[in-house]
């Protein structure tokens, strides 16, 4: 079920005229999604609000996505595809609880369709939710998938964010779920020492768990951003990589900041110890 805002949560995530440019640079208004077509890729973005997520957070991941979908180069990538064209949907995850559709299934072809999937991101309402659920996200990308009324030789969800799941199901069974589907999930973990709203730091080495405990299924990978200003290369590169089936290249998948004295992955369970420990206190 997906949650309606709640009164006095909605904020803009963009200025009224930077959206009316997208939407008149697309030549259009929303309107009922097309028909069925086939496409090379359908794509599912996944994008963390959790409470780790503070308002200029949610901002840079926003706006890195608007970025990044319109680029020409990722445009480009996509028109040199079997058919030209992806079928792509777009929503934002906290815990078990929630997750929230802002775009429904649209298929990008070129610049004009970019923009308008880009528009719809910009124009909805920014929320802050509670707790972390990558596995609840990586479920409801599954159900997303199943519902699209577009086909293709490929699926992927795409899970973005800055920490641990700490909510709903273990990880890994919901991970292993969709990959045994031939399900692709990739991973672009935001690697970061800045404190959360709460004063907690990140998980350490957070790239190594996304690399062992949430990315899977086939020719899966993981890009790293280095903090959220590095987001909006970060998604454009994945994306780039993606819609054309290739592999990064190993310093794609590296964070330059380790919260830890040795890099090693914190373990499937991390994100689940550390609120255990934090509701004991």
């Amino acid at each position: 079920m997906i949650n309606a805002p709640r009164k006095g949560q909605i904020q803009r995530t963009t200025t009224r005229g930077v959206i009316a440019l997208l939407m008149i640079s697309a030549g259009l208004y929303f309107t009922d999604p097309a028909k069925a077509e086939a496409v090379d890729l359908s794509l599912v973005l996944a994008v963390d609000i959790s409470g780790s997520v503070d308002d200029e957070e949610a901002l840079l991941q926003r706006s890195g996505y608007v970025k990044a979908l319109t680029d020409p180069r990722v445009v480009a990538t996509i028109q040199q595809g079997k058919l030209g064209r992806i079928a792509v949907t777009y929503f934002e995850w906290a815990g078990s609880h929630y997750q929230n559709i802002l775009v429904d299934w649209q298929v990008i072809e070129d610049v004009n369709t970019a923009a308008r999937f880009a528009a719809e991101i910009a124009a909805a309402p920014r929320l802050i939710e509670m707790y972390t659920s990558i596995s609840g996200a990586i479920d409801f990308g599954v159900r997303r998938l199943r519902e699209n009324p577009h086909s293709s030789p490929r699926t992927a969800i795409d899970i973005s964010g800055d920490g641990a799941n700490n909510s709903g199901e273990q990880l890994p069974s919901a991970r292993d779920r969709a990959a045994n589907l031939g399900i692709t999930i990739n991973g672009l973990p935001i690697v970061n020492d800045r404190p959360s709203r709460f004063g907690r730091r990140q998980v350490a080495n957070l790239d190594l768990y996304y690399r062992e405990c949430v990315i899977g299924g086939p020719r899966a990978f993981l890009i790293v951003a280095n903090g959220f200003i590095d987001f909006a290369r970060a998604i454009r590169r994945k994306l780039i990589l993606e819609i054309a089936n290739h592999q990064p290249a190993n310093e794609d998948t590296k964070a330059r900041i380790h919260l830890a004295a040795l890099p090693q992955s914190p373990g499937c369970d991390a994100g689940e110890l550390r609120r255990r420990y934090i509701d004991d206190m």
